[in-house]
């Protein structure tokens, strides 16, 4: 996986994507999984971190990373997928969307840029940009003077991300209210291991704008504090 933001002994991911699997892996109540960031995203399956190691011969990418959870533990056949009833399970649909589209964008938005001049003098066309493809509808390209430059980017409404952003933050915190899982289930869902990995980079974020919406919000400081811990317990760094 990518290694962690604080040290070396932090088992958690810094990377968001990385951090979703490792939250759905502690809640599926799996534990003592040991993690190597050593590994950089191009050695990985399918270019993309995490992957899973299940034995010296056996590699899995992310996306099978729940059949190899059903393997270890009591295979989740329950058609509500955890959720309290079908009209939860929808619901979960909606945050998940929520999440990895208008509070993806903010994170994206707020990660840092390179600078300008490694733009200006790359000899590599920069890669596409993964907010682009989250926007609806995409933002304008460049033009005018700055469409003389190498192509360096594009031109992205932050301000309708942040505002989209805490709008979410605050719909998020008012759904939680005081539950121990979102949506009311009596279980932890995946719904909660990704409200997780977003709230836990939001509030490491260095970028005030992004991390005030979560902590002047006591019931999800308090709630990602408590997800962190049992995250943490499942995983092992030597």
């Amino acid at each position: 996986m990518d290694p962690p933001a604080l040290d070396d002994d932090e088992p958690l991911s810094a990377d968001v994507e990385c951090l979703k699997w490792q939250a759905y892996l502690a809640l599926r109540r799996l534990s003592n999984i040991r993690i190597r960031t050593d590994i950089s995203p191009a050695g990985a399956l399918d270019a993309r971190l995490p992957n899973l190691l299940v034995s010296e011969t056996s590699l899995l990418a992310a996306h099978l990373i729940p059949q190899w959870a059903d393997e270890q533990t009591t295979a989740d056949t329950d058609p509500l997928e955890g959720y309290k009833d079908e009209a939860a399970r929808d619901e979960s649909r909606a945050w998940v969307s929520l999440l990895e589209g208008t509070v993806h964008a903010a994170l994206l938005a707020a990660a840092p840029a390179p600078s300008y001049l490694q733009s200006l003098f790359s000899l590599r066309p920069p890669p596409p940009s993964p907010i682009q493809s989250i926007l609806t509808p995409p933002p304008p390209p460049l033009t005018g003077f700055a469409s003389l430059l190498p192509p360096s980017g594009i031109r992205v409404p932050h301000a309708t991300i942040f505002a989209q952003y805490r709008e979410a933050i605050a719909a998020l915190s008012d759904r939680l209210g005081t539950d121990k899982w979102f949506l009311g289930s009596s279980e932890p869902t995946p719904l909660d291991a990704l409200a997780f990995a977003y709230l836990h980079c939001i509030i490491l974020s260095s970028n005030s704008t992004l991390r005030v919406e979560v902590t002047r919000r006591v019931n999800l400081v308090a709630w990602e504090w408590r997800i962190r811990e049992l995250v943490r317990a499942a995983f092992v760094t030597q």
